[in-house]
């Protein structure tokens, strides 16, 4: 959760580095709330409702700018330009090349884009 608020307070933050760990909490905490939104509206049996809808949405896109943020700065973290994430539009391939990416470790000591999140603390 600590690294989730972190990187939502630091949502508009497209520059510096995300560590792995940012990065993949992030994810993985957003992924659980639509999973437990869908769980709940799939076990209460919810019939489709505008509303409900609506607030899928919205969470979707209150998470758009800080998940676009913290992919990049993850980018920025191996030494990576933020424009890569571009390569995600790619089908299949661009999804798995920028999957890889995401994945490397930090690039050490400081690079153009800040000093190391992992040695800075």
């Amino acid at each position: 959760m600590k690294w989730y608020l972190k990187a939502i307070k630091n949502y508009a933050g497209f520059t510096g580095r995300a560590r792995r760990k940012e990065f993949w909490l992030f994810c993985l905490f957003s992924y659980m709330v639509l999973v437990i939104y869908g769980f709940f509206k799939a076990i209460l049996h919810l019939p489709e409702y505008e509303i409900e809808t609506f607030l899928g949405m919205v969470y979707l896109l209150a998470n758009l700018v800080p998940g676009l943020a913290v992919t990049i700065r993850r980018l920025h973290d191996t030494g990576k330009s933020g424009f890569w994430i571009f390569i995600g539009l790619i089908p299949l391939i661009g999804k798995i090349i920028l999957l890889i990416m995401l994945c490397q470790d930090s690039e050490k000591g400081e690079n153009q884009y800040g000093p190391n999140p992992k040695t800075a603390l």
